[in-house]
């Protein structure tokens, strides 16, 4: 039996771990994104409201909020909820792992652009770059940013005036 050479086995454990890579950002529910991309998202028409919440795993507040986003989400028809993960690019496991252990059923996308100063503004100008932060956009394409944690009353009470067209800016 004549034994397989070096680069074979080489490139065959490449090959693995690329496949085990893309399974991971195309997992149902999860992908990775630059900021081109996540602001293509905010762009589509919508006849909902849609949230776009900024957190990351490490981020307590942000994980705190997360089931009271959910909960709104998944009693209210008229609003759509999507997670914006700001962890390491690098460690897409550690995101995978974290919604399917706490069950997160709203879509996750990892944005994983490092240049925040080049699009913190571009998101809302009021935005400081702190998490947790969310920005909605009403079915008209209005935007309203929110920085820091909400709870389920104040999420609605947010809803509530975007809805009546009452948005600050």
């Amino acid at each position: 039996m004549k034994p397989i050479p070096k680069i074979s086995v080489f490139a065959f454990i490449l090959f693995a771990a690329w496949i085990s890579t893309a399974s991971v950002w195309k997992a149902d529910g999860f992908k990775v994104i630059d900021f081109d991309e996540f602001e293509s998202i905010t762009k589509t028409p919508s006849e909902k409201i849609r949230m776009f919440n900024f957190w990351a795993t490490w981020c307590a507040p942000c994980v705190k909020e997360m089931p009271d986003f959910e909960k709104v989400n998944a009693q209210d028809p008229e609003v759509e909820l999507m997670f914006i993960s700001l962890d390491d690019g690098n460690k897409t496991q550690r995101v995978q792992e974290f919604i399917q252990k706490r069950g997160i059923k709203a879509p996750v996308f990892l944005l994983d652009d490092v240049d925040y100063n080049k699009w913190i503004d571009k998101v809302s100008s009021n935005w400081s770059g702190a998490i947790p932060a969310t920005l909605f956009i009403s079915a008209d394409g209005t935007r309203f940013f929110h920085e820091g944690e909400l709870n389920e009353k104040q999420l609605k009470y947010l809803i509530k005036k975007i809805k009546q067209g009452h948005n600050e800016k």
